[in-house]
C-alpha cells in the first residue's frame, strides 16, 4: 500500500475523499490518518446502511459513528438548507456517557466551524443537545420546539 507525506495510505485517503473540505482539513490537522475502525465504517455509513462497529477503546469509534452525519450537517449548513429540526438522535446507556458525547461534539463542531470559516465557508450554526429522565419538561419542549 502506497504511504503519502503525511502518513496516510491511499486507503485513508479515500475514506477522506467523500467529506466537505472543512471537515477533512480539520480531521487530518486534528488526527493525521484515519483509525482501521474509522477507514472501514465511513463508506458503509456514508452510503446509510446500518453499521455495528465493534473497535477497542481509544479506536476513534466516536467520530466513526458522527463523522458522516455531521459532514452531512456541514453541506446543509454552507448551503443554507440546514432544517431546524433533530437530525441525529444518540441513545446511551448512561446518562453521563450522553453528556461526554455531547462535550466531545461540540469541540469538532467548533473546529470544524473555525475551519470552513479560514477556508472560506459560511456555516449556520449546528447546534446539540442532551435529554435525559432528568431533563425538565420545559427544556424538552425547547429541544423540540428549537433542537
Amino acid at each position: 500500500m502506497t504511504e503519502t507525506a503525511s502518513g496516510m495510505t491511499e486507503t485513508d485517503s479515500f475514506a477522506l475523499d467523500s467529506l466537505h473540505p472543512a471537515v477533512r482539513t480539520w480531521f487530518e490537522r486534528r488526527f493525521g490518518a484515519p483509525t482501521d475502525a474509522q477507514t472501514a465504517s465511513w463508506p458503509v455509513i456514508g452510503a446509510g446502511r446500518d453499521v455495528l462497529l465493534a473497535a477497542p477503546t481509544g479506536s476513534g469509534k466516536t467520530l466513526s459513528a458522527f463523522l458522516m452525519g455531521i459532514d452531512a450537517l456541514v453541506r446543509e449548513a454552507e448551503h443554507g438548507t440546514l432544517a431546524d429540526e433533530i437530525r441525529i438522535v444518540y441513545v446511551s446507556p448512561l446518562k453521563a456517557l450522553g453528556n461526554d458525547i455531547e462535550r466531545n461534539l461540540e469541540t469538532p463542531l467548533a473546529e470544524i466551524r473555525a475551519t470552513a470559516e479560514e477556508l472560506g465557508y459560511s456555516l449556520a450554526p449546528i447546534t446539540t443537545a442532551v435529554r435525559s429522565g432528568d431533563t425538565p419538561q420545559s427544556e424538552r419542549q425547547a429541544i423540540v420546539r428549537r433542537p
